[in-house]
């Protein structure tokens, strides 16, 4: 069961890690300015989950005769609380790089979170590694460096070099607080003294894009962001009709995100999860080239190989290790299977 829901939440999670970041920045680059918002778009549609949420509440109730509709103890609901917030952070310092930055030099940077997550994961959740796990992380993060070092030339015109270089490290610390979300949920799933069931992560889900949300709205309504809506609409360049259709659509595939990346968490470990987001980065890049017309140098070409080869040198290697634990259960339910057939 595991397996078929890493498989759909990795979907969900490519839809997200591809869409959201060329819809936002062409939020930006068709005359949006306002930070805040595109915090707040985020996690704005976290009242999507209520619908499988509902339905799995159904299921339960109908099969099991519990009642019981929040799964969450008060000890992991703060502990969620805390995530929502460290996730308000994160969003607002993306929002304010891609505001900034090309998407193909955000993407880049984006892809150090994997390193990021490698060594929160070790210290946090005691994560083992191997040598194709080393390879993996050492590959992914080699492709992010060779790409930085030509990302200089990546400014937009207009832009000065102090906007720039802010934007470069709000990325880089939007990155950094992705790779210690990410181990730090894995912890509450592995600490949580209870069954951890999809439907404990939709409602993990909810509550810490509520408080994320919650967050970013006090921005808002600080920035006077929820008036300005009206008067940047009538601006937008691709006409007020499809600044909405921007706005709505940036918002619905930011939840794929959010789904994706939690369900691949329980599905498998943060650091799978870190190794997808970074292996589809690189994609991203390609589709920004295609729709944006951002150039594509060798440096993009090298990294999009690395990246590559360091997503199939990972799941070459938990390939390699689920054979090797078959074959080492093997002798031990032979041994049993002689035992019950002695007379």
């Amino acid at each position: 069961m595991k397996k078929i829901l890493l498989i759909i939440n990795s979907i969900f999670l490519a839809v997200g890690i591809c869409g959201a970041p060329l819809i936002i920045r062409l939020y930006f680059i068709k005359g949006g300015k306002r930070i805040w918002l595109s915090c707040w778009l985020q996690t704005v549609a976290w009242p999507i989950n209520l619908i499988p949420l509902a339905i799995s509440y159904l299921y339960r109730r109908n099969n099991n005769n519990s009642s019981k509709l929040i799964l969450m103890t008060p000890h992991i609901f703060m502990a969620t609380i805390g995530i929502g917030i460290l996730q308000g952070f994160s969003n607002y310092s993306y929002a304010y790089g891609v505001a900034e930055l090309p998407v193909s030099t955000s993407g880049l940077l984006c892809s150090t979170q994997l390193a990021f997550t490698a060594f929160f994961a070790f210290i946090i959740v005691r994560l083992k590694f191997t040598s194709y796990s080393v390879n993996s992380v050492f590959l992914l993060t080699i492709g992010a460096v060779i790409l930085a070092l030509h990302s200089g030339g990546d400014r937009p015109e207009g832009e000065s070099k102090k906007l720039y270089i802010l934007g470069f490290i709000m990325t880089l610390a939007a990155a950094a607080l992705a790779g210690l979300i990410f181990p730090l949920v894995e912890l509450i799933y592995k600490k949580a003294q209870q069954a951890i069931t999809y439907t404990f992560v939709l409602e993990f889900q909810i509550v810490y894009c509520f408080v994320a949300t919650l967050f970013s709205t006090i921005g808002m309504i600080i920035n006077n962001d929820f008036q300005a809506i009206s008067g940047e609409a009538k601006t937008f360049e691709l006409g007020e009709g499809r600044y909405y259709v921007v706005i709505i659509l940036s918002a619905i595939i930011w939840q794929f995100y959010s789904l994706g990346s939690i369900g691949v968490i329980y599905s498998a470990s943060s650091l799978v999860c870190g190794i997808l987001i970074s292996v589809l980065l690189p994609l991203t890049e390609v589709l920004a080239v295609i729709l944006y017309r951002e150039n594509f140098s060798a440096e993009k070409g090298i990294s999009l190989a690395l990246s590559l080869w360091g997503f199939v040198s990972y799941f070459y290697g938990d390939y390699k290790a689920n054979n090797k634990r078959k074959n080492n259960q093997s002798p031990e339910i032979e041994t049993i299977d002689k035992i019950n057939r002695t007379p």
